[in-house]
């Protein structure tokens, strides 16, 4: 249930009080976050003492277009999409004021930039005797998984399920469970991840009997002034968790060609995998299994065959058997 808001009564509702009263009804913080920005921005843009009721359409869309007009296309839709969320709730409570014009549009967001890497490709840094067995086991993990590097650098030993080959992971945007009565507990709903051989045989020699604590770690204590989360340690070497910025220097650190900052993204064995599993036939709603995306056209942008892997399904319409 939202939050239910007192307005002012007994006179006009300014543009500052409705962006105020709007914000205050969002229970989750992490959507107030997201949206005090577009609509903060927008009313400072279009006078924050104006009565809510004055202010036209098109003024709505100008102050859009002279604030993120030239932002990357997912930065607009998003501020875009606080303000229509602002405006829309002032008018389900009965107040008067602008929508977002139409001529406003949501834009179709692009593909990824991120490129895929071949199967060959992976195997080839992970078989490389300069890489750390721990190294090894992360890009082997998150090739095997298409998971995010945040879900995997977040696992800890004690939720993995060696046998099964899968652990729980909190995803991007995992949501909070709920209490009755609306409370919100701390902890969130989950989702699974798989792995297959590659990953099974490197885990065990990784963990080398611990137990407990971080799966992935550094290989120094962190500082004295340094505070650490006791989920964050491990309880037998005191090591702390290997962050994502560590993780992605040591990426590319062995993958950089044309100096620092030009190797491999992390975010690629996600891309990656999801490539290799639909260039063998996996289907689209086993994509988005493998994924957990919710919208078939996310998981379109990850997929990134090769120009060998289309030449190759296009020799199935060759004519007889001239197939090479």
């Amino acid at each position: 249930m939202p939050t239910v808001v007192q307005l002012p009564a007994g006179k006009v509702l300014t543009v500052r009080a409705a962006a105020d009263a709007f914000l205050d009804s969002l229970r989750n913080p992490n959507t107030v976050r997201s949206y005090s920005t577009g609509v903060g921005k927008t009313a400072e843009r279009i006078g924050e003492c104006r009565p809510l009721g004055s202010v036209a359409d098109d003024e709505i869309g100008e102050a859009l277009e002279l604030l993120w007009g030239t932002a990357a296309v997912n930065t607009w839709n998003a501020r875009r999409a606080a303000v229509l969320s602002w405006l829309g709730w002032c008018a389900e409570y009965g107040y008067d004021g602008p929508s977002v014009p139409a001529w406003t549009k949501r834009l179709a967001v692009p593909d990824s930039e991120t490129p895929a890497r071949s199967k060959m490709a992976v195997d080839r840094l992970i078989a490389r005797r300069d890489v750390h067995l721990r190294e090894k086991t992360l890009w082997r993990m998150l090739y095997e998984t298409c998971a995010r590097a945040e879900e995997i650098l977040g696992v800890n030993i004690e939720d993995l399920d060696l046998g099964a080959r899968r652990c729980p992971v909190k995803a991007k945007g995992a949501r909070s469970k709920a209490r009755r009565r609306g409370q919100a507990r701390e902890d969130f709903v989950l989702e699974t991840v798989y792995w297959d051989a590659g990953t099974a045989r490197l885990l065990p020699r990784l963990l080398k009997g611990r137990t407990w604590g971080p799966v992935f770690v550094t290989h120094r204590r962190p500082g004295p002034g340094k505070v650490v989360s006791p989920r964050d340690v491990c309880p037998d070497t005191g090591m702390a968790r290997l962050s994502y910025g560590q993780a992605r220097a040591l990426l590319d650190e062995h993958t950089a060609v044309h100096g620092p900052g030009t190797g491999w993204d992390l975010h690629e064995y996600r891309h990656s995998g999801l490539t290799e599993l639909g260039v063998q036939g996996a289907s689209l709603l086993m994509l988005m299994a493998k994924s957990r995306h919710k919208k078939p056209e996310n998981v379109r942008r990850y997929f990134k065959p090769s120009h060998e892997a289309i030449s190759e399904l296009t020799s199935l319409l060759a004519p007889g058997d001239a197939r090479r």
